[in-house]
């Protein structure tokens, strides 16, 4: 079982920046591979960010150059520091293991963009 909690959402105005963070505890080999996931009210989910088990780095097209994900996995902690906000940004971001390896999704950290 594993549980994951994510932290560091809050209201920025647009053009600011957040780093978000993400823990995971419980039964796993590796904190990999694992990504960044946001649903706007009425929207799909959204991968945002990934890191695949060789390590390799994933920014979807909305958030590239914008956005870095990081992470240690054997010290099981996900990072996502997010700059230039964008209004479009405004959502409850998750992380997760990939299918199969997905855990229960965590309470997630509302992010907030607005003037």
């Amino acid at each position: 079982q594993v549980r994951l909690v994510e932290s560091g959402g809050g209201l920025v105005r647009p053009g600011g920046s957040l780093t978000l963070a993400c823990e995971a505890s419980g039964s796993f080999a590796r904190f990999y591979p694992v990504g960044w996931y946001r649903q706007a009210p009425a929207k799909e989910t959204e991968l945002v960010a990934h890191i695949s088990s060789s390590g390799s780095k994933y920014n979807a097209e909305s958030v590239e150059g914008r956005f870095a994900i990081s992470g240690d996995g054997d010290k099981r902690w996900l990072y996502l520091q997010m700059n230039s906000l964008k209004p479009e940004d405004t959502a409850t971001y998750n992380c997760n293991f990939d299918v199969p390896k997905r855990a229960r999704w965590g309470q997630g950290t509302q992010v907030t963009v607005s003037s």
